[in-house]
């Protein structure tokens, strides 16, 4: 597969172009009238942050994509789906007082918001993969399914489970229905380290499922509950709670590659990724850490591979953030392993490119 463009530009500006001007440049300049949007809904896929987090993506950057789509004749809304886990993003109800709360509003961002899977998650639609290795059927959130063309809009981060958190884990994580959410955590389940457990409860607290529970003050999980949805990994403040990944984590990464290609196969599709506020963990949580790395710009592709690949050789070339988790780590030119060693992010590329949804290898045009 020939070499992706990957457009990239940094946050600096000047009284001549503001940050949103730049970003609407850097949209045309990417092709955003060429992909074909003209009279189609489009679905801008995003995640609209837990409340107490505030590493999400400013609705500001949504409001100028959106009015961006409209200057093609697109017709936008904002769209995810709900999430398996205690939050208040479990239901559309919750979901959309979630988004309002931290600014996605129509009134803010321009355009109407949709929960991608309904009221209770259960709005989907079994789309298959003829071609999955590891799903032949994936549900996908209706709205994702009946929208005519797709723009992921994600905030580049640390994962967790996934090492990255980009534009294919936001579509092909993000865009599943709670009961495709299920399927794509089904291979994976966390263990307690006992030794360095001490009983606080946060897991029990975290889990939606019943799974976690303390005994003799250490946690313990039940996998007959656990669907694997790594909540309690990122609540543990001891680092108690691991994963041994192993193969199930390139299964993992599988199944988002063909989640991801059930949404945007045969359909318009272009992807944004801000490298900014890169935290240790997933915007899901309602908290965030301190960045690992600094704030380093705006990047745009129709491939979600090489975006991907481009933003994560982007932060692994960039100084670490004194201060951070990562301050006095041997990271050994990789942060995303340094933070979370057994999530081998390299798996969700190549999964990518097993599922023909783009190329690895990427030219960088910076403007």
């Amino acid at each position: 597969m020939p070499k992706s463009t990957v457009y990239f530009t940094d946050f600096r500006c000047s009284d001549a172009e503001n940050l949103q001007q730049k970003f609407a440049r850097l949209l045309k300049t990417a092709g955003l009238a060429k992909i074909g949007l003209d009279g189609k809904y489009v679905a801008v896929k995003t995640h609209f942050g837990e409340p107490g987090c505030l590493a999400y993506l400013r609705p500001n950057w949504a409001k100028t994509l959106v009015d961006s789509i409209r200057g093609v004749g697109g017709m936008p809304f904002l769209t995810d789906a709900n999430t398996l886990y205690v939050g208040r993003r479990k239901n559309a109800l919750d979901h959309l007082e979630t988004a309002f709360e931290n600014g996605f509003s129509p009134f803010s961002t321009g355009c109407h918001v949709i929960i991608a899977d309904g009221l209770k998650g259960t709005d989907d639609v079994a789309v298959p993969v003829p071609d999955g290795k590891y799903v032949k059927e994936a549900y996908i959130g209706r709205a994702l399914v009946d929208a005519d063309a797709i723009i992921s809009l994600t905030h580049f981060k640390c994962h967790e489970m996934t090492g990255i958190g980009g534009a294919l884990k936001n579509l092909g994580m993000g865009g599943a229905s709670r009961a495709g959410k299920k399927a794509l955590h089904s291979s994976v389940h966390p263990e307690v380290d006992a030794s360095a457990c001490i009983g606080c409860g946060k897991c029990t607290r975290e889990c939606a499922h019943g799974a976690c529970t303390v005994k003799n003050r250490k946690a313990h999980i039940d996998p007959k509950k656990c669907v694997g949805c790594g909540r309690c990994i990122g609540a543990c403040n001891r680092d108690a709670i691991q994963t041994d990944f192993g193969e199930p984590c390139t299964v993992m990464h599988g199944k988002i590659a063909e989640y991801t290609a059930a949404i945007v196969r045969g359909k318009p599709a272009l992807h944004v990724s801000f490298i900014c506020d890169v935290s240790p963990h997933c915007d899901c949580h309602p908290m965030n850490d301190y960045p690992l790395v600094p704030d380093l710009g705006i990047a745009v592709s129709t491939d979600p591979v090489a975006i991907d690949q481009a933003c994560a050789d982007l932060c692994n070339a960039a100084p670490i953030m004194p201060g951070c988790a990562l301050d006095g780590v041997d990271v050994k030119g990789d942060i995303f392993t340094a933070m979370h060693p057994e999530t081998r992010w390299q798996d969700a590329i190549a999964e990518g490119v097993r599922m023909k949804l783009g190329s690895a290898e990427y030219t960088l045009k910076r403007i």
